[in-house]
């Protein structure tokens, strides 16, 4: 275990503990020791995309839709305001009494899991498909919200999830082994917890419920001693997925009891235990399954944690974070930000922005549904400001009719129970008849994508058998299109549909995730033109998954923009604006670490655009099949403003992972390549800018 004077004071305090104190503080609800002058304290609290499940929050786009904005200031500027509104709320709930659930300070985010595969319900909390992607932003959420005072306490501590391999399928997680190549487990699976713990030093880190090579994650000696602790040096406390240490005996079946899974976890460093294990950690120890030693240590990790946070000192300069930050201008403003950064404009055929509207049909089950603004793991924003509110206050202000129909509900055939199927069409059909054109609200919500949840049809435990669009949504799509009426589709989801019709049949196509606290606004504001689209996609939209790998093989062959050998609908990378902005000239530089790009904004329009470099190893036979993205950098231009920049490079772009496992050097031979998109032939057909080759 590292030294610091927090683990020293750490030491000091467990040692005043009985044992029994000691394995009552492994719990998530760690109950008050009053002659220690410790209270209780409740460590399950989440802020995925703002303070969640504890009232009135700043709520951000959805981690995916963050990760589209391809923007490491937004993301540490998120982080921020994350960790200032957990401490107002946990200074304003403690003083009053209130330690329950999802009141600390130990926020169990981000999820720095690889989105391997469109149909997982989860994918959406994560940074998308790229470990390198996902770990630079992951980087900056953990450094922002564990900024230091001045007398080194952390605002607040966050934790990367699942460790690890980890990305469905939802209904098989409790029992399901991943085995993968030492070469995917290396190169995919594990970078972006790597950097989270060893330069952004994340505090916390959350075991996943499968088993890796047989071992349950959450007791895993490879991951959490071989890996994590001794390989990497890491120095927080690690906590078990909620319940998961149950599945050792339940349902993994590599532990015969409740004592012998809480033991396999205490011995393999799981400190933390949300669920109900642990309560037997005393009963382990007199049966002689783990030591007084082992437990004394987690002891330390957690409490050490706890000293961190600097909850035990009365004059902490956190303490003096008061209410009023909740939801307060600048991180109302923070969020709108990021909403528009987020939205990807996929495709346009001149309609967009819209300009000149007489009447305006909106329609669609997601227009007016504020469940699809805030995702999952979400807190309560302070309005509800749905794409429908927003374009109607457009309307009162512009002067033009606004017309709307649901359209068809989310997933039913039927919005009115005694009514026939589709009872909803023959409305929506007539509003477009009125309207100069359509805005077509479709998607999903967290009903119907997320975590392990019981739900209807062909969408079990929160992830999608396909990409079809669900109920009769595709049935709407369809018949608006057919009117011969421009339609602008805004897909409100956060993983890849099949928009094969869409593309082909639609005026406009935009990706709007689950957008946020002020993603109605965000939405109106791109539509209208006030701002121009610059998100990217961060994951791959497959034309089906007819191509791809069986959702429970783990393998990356055929898998990512990294691997896959088809073509896609819409790349990783991808994404349009309104702006005209040119990459006049882009060339390696500082020794070949860097390259130095110059912009133009050819047009009248101020936007901002996405540099992406990309490398290939033009020799090693441990190459990925296709370039991969070893650098980014989202500048903003104002109308005919030329801008150099410097992109750096991933430390890691002339290496390669080979068959043990092992990154080693590459061949020596790499292409770089630098543009808006992958330098693959369907970006440049889409985007009509071919990246440079350096």
């Amino acid at each position: 275990m590292s030294s610091d004077r927090f683990t020293e004071q750490a030491r000091e305090l467990v040692a005043q503990m009985t044992l029994e104190e000691r394995a009552a503080m492994l719990r998530y609800d760690a109950p008050a020791i009053p002659r220690l002058g410790i209270p209780a304290y409740n460590w399950w609290n989440e802020a995925l995309h703002g303070v969640a499940r504890a009232g009135t929050a700043t709520v951000f786009p959805q981690a995916i839709g963050m990760a589209a904005s391809f923007d490491r200031a937004l993301i540490r500027r998120m982080g921020e305001v994350i960790a200032t509104e957990g401490r107002a709320k946990y200074n304003a709930q403690s003083a009053r009494g209130d330690r329950d659930i999802y009141k600390g300070l130990t926020f169990w985010s981000p999820n720095v899991n690889i989105f391997r595969d469109p149909r997982w319900g989860r994918g959406h909390e994560t940074y998308g498909e790229d470990p390198y992607l996902t770990g630079e932003l992951g980087a900056q959420f953990v450094e922002a919200l564990q900024e230091k005072d001045e007398k080194g306490y952390m605002k607040a501590a966050a934790c990367a999830k699942h460790f690890a391999v980890h990305s469905g399928p939802e209904n098989q997680r409790h029992e399901f082994n991943a085995v993968v190549s030492q070469k995917d487990f290396w190169e995919t699976y594990l970078p972006a917890f790597e950097k989270l713990v060893t330069e952004a030093r994340v505090e916390g880190v959350m075991g996943a419920y499968n088993r890796v090579y047989g071992e349950p994650c959450c007791g895993s000696k490879l991951l959490l001693r071989d890996i994590l602790r001794e390989k990497w040096g890491f120095d927080g406390y690690v906590t078990s997925d909620c319940w998961a240490i149950l599945d050792f005996h339940e349902h993994h079946r590599v532990t015969d009891d409740v004592l012998e899974s809480a033991a396999l976890a205490l011995n393999n460093g799981c400190d933390l235990n949300c669920g109900v294990s642990y309560p037997h950690a005393v009963a382990a120890c007199e049966r002689g399954l783990v030591s007084e030693e082992v437990i004394t240590e987690c002891c330390v990790h957690v409490m050490r944690t706890r000293l961190r946070l600097g909850l035990f000192d009365p004059d902490c300069s956190f303490n003096q974070i008061g209410y009023e930050a909740v939801c307060c201008p600048e991180h109302i403003a923070a969020a709108l930000d990021a909403a528009r950064e987020s939205i990807v404009l996929l495709k346009n055929d001149g309609i967009l922005p819209l300009k000149g509207i007489r009447s305006l049909g909106v329609v669609g089950p997601n227009a007016a549904n504020f469940t699809a603004l805030i995702g999952n793991y979400h807190g309560t924003p302070d309005r509800e400001d749905t794409p429908l509110n927003a374009l109607g206050a457009e309307a009162d202000r512009t002067g033009f009719r606004l017309h709307y129909s649901l359209g068809c509900p989310l997933t039913r055939a039927k919005d009115e129970d005694l009514a026939q199927e589709n009872d909803r069409i023959a409305e929506a059909l007539a509003v477009a008849e009125v309207s100069d054109a359509v805005v077509l609200f479709l998607g999903l919500d967290e009903t119907i994508e997320g975590e392990e949840q019981a739900l209807e049809g062909d969408l079990p435990g929160g992830d999608k058998e396909s990409l079809r669009l669900p109920g009769r949504q595709q049935l709407l799509l369809e018949k608006l299109c057919e009117t011969g009426k421009p339609v602008v589709l805004v897909m409100m989801a956060g993983s890849a549909m099949d928009l094969r019709y869409a593309d082909e049949h639609c005026a406009a196509v935009l990706q709007a995730w689950y957008p946020g606290a002020r993603g109605g606004t965000a939405i109106a504001d791109v539509l209208f033109g006030r701002v121009s689209p610059s998100g990217k996609l961060p994951v791959t939209f497959y034309r089906s998954t007819e191509d791809l790998p069986s959702f429970t093989d783990y393998a990356m062959d055929n898998r990512t923009y990294r691997y896959y050998r088809g073509e896609a609908l819409y790349p990783f990378g991808y994404g349009l604006g309104y702006a005209d902005i040119h990459l006049d000239e882009a060339k390696l530089s500082d020794g070949g670490e860097s390259v130095a790009a110059r912009l133009t904004n050819r047009s009248g329009i101020a936007g901002a655009e996405v540099v992406q470099v990309y490398v290939r190893d033009e020799q090693s036979p441990f190459a990925p099949r296709n370039p991969v993205l070893c650098g980014f950098e989202r500048v903003a231009l104002a109308p005919g403003e030329t801008r150099e920049v410097r992109i750096a490079l991933d430390k890691n772009a002339r290496t390669v992972v080979n068959d043990a496992g092992e990154r080693v050097p590459g061949s020596g031979h790499c292409t770089f390549y630098c543009g808006f998109s992958q330098p693959d032939a369907r970006s440049e057909s889409l985007t009509g800018k071919p990246c440079i080759r350096l």
